[in-house]
């Protein structure tokens, strides 16, 4: 029976080895809480890291903590100390985290690190394998384990994966910086599916694949050889009636069931009953703007002294990553940041700002939020910020303000909450007295909004809506109009070839028998090509055509000495038998004259694009252009273009990165079908990769064989994934 695998760098299990032996208690984090619907009864794995190094694990425990984490649902995988410290704290967390955050000046790019990111990559992809079967669903989650899917693709082709991102996506312009950049985003394109929390961490994404890859990217879909990767946002929600109900709990506390920390939060209030409370709760982190809202508050504080004495900063900073150099001088800087405030602005009856360095049990966190008047959360960048949303789901009288940086993913979804640059003081200061004076109608007014749809979206349904999404890509597959080349299909046109009496065989060149080259004319056949072009086209039963869009010079240059047919420049010029070429069509070239100034001027300004002058047609190239800036100019031009033709004979061909303007009545169908009428053939043949050779399978009888190359729509019955099939597939057909 198929099951789900979960991947993530932790288990959702903490274990702790004592004298009194081993425990294992279930974590209650934000992933472990949401993945619970898909993480439930024995239909799924969870496969992580315990949180012992094999140093801290006594042989003798071995079987004991495997069976006490197969409870859980769970399976390790054993890391050492060292691979802990490359790919956790190296690769993950000093080049990963800050280049994501778009913290460069933290960015460390050591090759040390990468190697053991890879390794460790590969130890997860190991354990699934293992544990895995070929119909099993692999959700991976997070920037530690951004290789896995390809890996795990490399031994399991026809798996289901997906991957979700719990960090934000850089822009290009950031992620190019990274020296291993092609094979992060291989690694992610191993999967089915890609999540990310926002919109704009998939756009930057797609950017990054078109520019470093020169993948096909259509609306979110990623093509990829024989696969399309689907691309989509998921924001993650929280466990919204946890919260709520913890808050009503909290709320029908009498004063004797109150935690020591709700009293002092009472007393304080009690004697102050005008200050208002606001709360800021970040893990002690360079992205979390933890000391820029300090000085911000310093900032409202003097540009609005009347509010001194009348409102109290709580900042509570859990511990994190604290054996990591820029935590460390964090956490110096914060620490003298508060003293110097303090010191400066206390008086007897007040201190500005009351400092936690720790973690706090989730009762006091409850005490917290419905304490609070303000929740004030300033991430410089920010992948989701959970706290925004825990803050609004326990303010169960719908009370309370929420002042949140529009740098968190968070903010996409929470407009009604005040959002600020965490940059810019000015408007922050004026924002927090916007807070303090905000009436309460309008404080719940916003609050009823947002609750909603917290409510509604909450990290249940963000788990479930991936899984269904997930689900729906690898049972629905890709709708096309043509069908995969599978092996049995080509083995029956094999014998359909073997056995048939004459035989018409339509070639492309560029993207079909050879890859595309940044400069057309530096695609020149190999010695393989023409090993195979030569049994074709030496078969007395077989008339072969290489049928092109190339000009007749190139063509001579490298195939008349062959005698192969040719039919070059869509269908303009033929040469057979090793003839020189002679016109197959009566075109002519005057309007030439007109359109060569046009796209001279895109050449001039579009960088990297080119003009490719032919007899009877000129082609303007932007493959070796910027690719948004590619497509945005041949969008231009070809309306340009459209315009100018007028009535004309000539029209325009939008191709692979190349847009080419020819007469009319010239094109490759017209050509295959004047060839087809010349003999009796019972096995036609044709196949092609661009809009070009879609002429061709439109024209030739039902009864051709006809293949494209790639995956897009087309009017071909069959498709290949690549050159390499292709070859592969003529291959086939002359060894039969």
């Amino acid at each position: 029976m198929s099951k789900t695998i979960i991947i993530s760098n932790r288990l959702p299990v903490q274990l702790q080895i004592s004298e009194a032996g081993l425990t294992a208690t279930p974590s209650v984090g934000g992933l472990a809480t949401g993945m619970k619907s898909v993480h439930s009864g024995g239909e799924s794995l969870w496969i992580g890291w315990s949180g012992l190094t094999e140093e801290d694990t006594p042989a003798d425990l071995e079987s004991e903590i495997d069976a006490a984490l197969a409870k859980h649902g769970c399976a390790k995988v054993n890391l050492t100390a060292k691979e802990i410290d490359g790919f956790y704290f190296g690769f993950s967390n000093r080049t990963i985290w800050p280049l994501f955050h778009y913290f460069l000046e933290y960015t460390e790019f050591e090759l040390d690190f990468w190697n053991v990111y890879k390794s460790v990559n590969q130890k997860f992809a190991d354990a699934i394998i293992e544990q895995s079967n070929e119909d099993d669903t692999i959700w991976v989650h997070d920037y530690q384990l951004m290789l896995v899917p390809q890996m795990v693709r490399e031994k399991r082709p026809n798996t289901s994966i997906g991957f979700f991102l719990h960090i934000p996506f850089p822009s290009y312009e950031i992620f190019r910086t990274m020296p291993w950049r092609e094979e992060v985003l291989e690694g992610l394109l191993g999967s089915d599916l890609i999540g990310f929390h926002t919109y704009d961490y998939e756009r930057h994404f797609l950017s990054s694949v078109r520019r470093l890859l020169g993948l096909e990217v259509s609306f979110n879909d990623v093509y990829q050889d024989h696969r399309v990767i689907k691309v989509d946002s998921f924001p993650m929600g929280i466990d919204y009636k946890k919260f709520r109900d913890a808050a009503i709990e909290h709320d029908k506390n009498s004063q004797d069931n109150r935690s020591d920390f709700q009293i002092k939060l009472d007393d304080h209030k009690a004697s102050a009953p005008d200050t208002k409370l606001i709360i800021s709760i970040d893990r002690l982190d360079y992205s979390k703007g933890i000391a820029k809202r300090i000085n911000a508050f310093e900032y409202f504080l003097n540009k609005y002294p009347q509010y001194k004495e009348k409102v109290r900063l709580i900042i509570l900073a859990v511990p994190s990553r604290s054996n990591v150099p820029q935590y460390q001088l964090l956490k110096k800087e914060i620490d003298e940041l508060v003293g110097r405030i303090n010191g400066e602005l206390s008086t007897v009856n007040w201190t500005p700002i009351w400092y936690f360095y720790r973690s706090m049990p989730f009762e006091n966190l409850i005490d917290l939020y419905t304490s609070s008047d303000i929740a004030w959360l300033t991430p410089l960048r920010d992948g989701m910020n959970l706290v925004a949303k825990e803050y609004i789901a326990t303010r169960i009288d719908k009370t309370g303000v929420l002042i949140l940086s529009e740098m968190a993913g968070s903010a996409y979804e929470m407009n009604e909450a005040l959002l600020i640059n965490p940059n810019n003081f000015e408007q922050q200061a004026d924002t927090l007295k916007q807070a303090i004076t905000m009436p309460k109608e309008e404080q719940m007014a916003r609050n009823m909004f947002l609750q909603n749809r917290l409510e509604r979206y909450n990290v249940e349904v963000w788990a479930n809506e991936f899984m269904n999404a997930l689900n729906q890509k690898s049972e629905g597959g890709d709708t096309f109009v043509s069908q995969k080349m599978s092996n049995s299909i080509l083995n029956q046109i094999s014998k359909q070839y073997a056995s048939s009496k004459k035989r018409l065989l339509f070639l492309d060149y560029d993207g079909t028998l050879t890859g595309f080259h940044k400069d057309p004319q530096k695609a020149t056949p190999d010695a393989e090509l023409y090993k195979l072009l030569d049994q074709l086209h030496n078969d007395k039963n077989t008339t072969l055509f290489l049928i092109s869009g190339r000009d007749k010079q190139t063509f001579t240059k490298w195939f008349l000495d062959k005698k192969y047919n040719m039919i070059v420049e869509h269908g303009v010029w033929i040469s057979t038998g090793g003839e020189p070429f002679r016109m197959l069509e009566n075109v002519k070239g005057e309007w030439m004259e007109k359109i060569k100034p046009v796209l001279e001027s895109f050449v001039d300004r579009t960088p990297g694009s080119f003009i490719e002058e032919k007899n009877y047609s000129m082609a303007w190239h932007y493959r070796n252009t910027d690719p948004d800036f590619g497509e945005k100019r041949a969008t231009e031009l070809n309306t340009v273009l459209t315009s100018l033709i007028g009535n004309d004979d000539i029209s325009v061909l939008n191709g692979n990165k190349v847009m080419e303007v020819k007469s009319s009545n010239v094109n490759k169908g017209r050509a295959s079908v004047r060839m087809l009428g010349e003999d009796d053939y019972d096995f036609v043949f044709a196949i092609g990769d661009d809009w070009t050779d879609e002429f061709m399978f439109q024209e030739l009888p039902d009864s051709a064989v006809t293949v494209k190359v790639g995956l897009k729509k087309t009017q071909a019955k069959y498709y290949v994934e690549n050159t390499k099939r292709v070859r592969d597939l003529l291959h086939q057909l002359v060894d039969s």
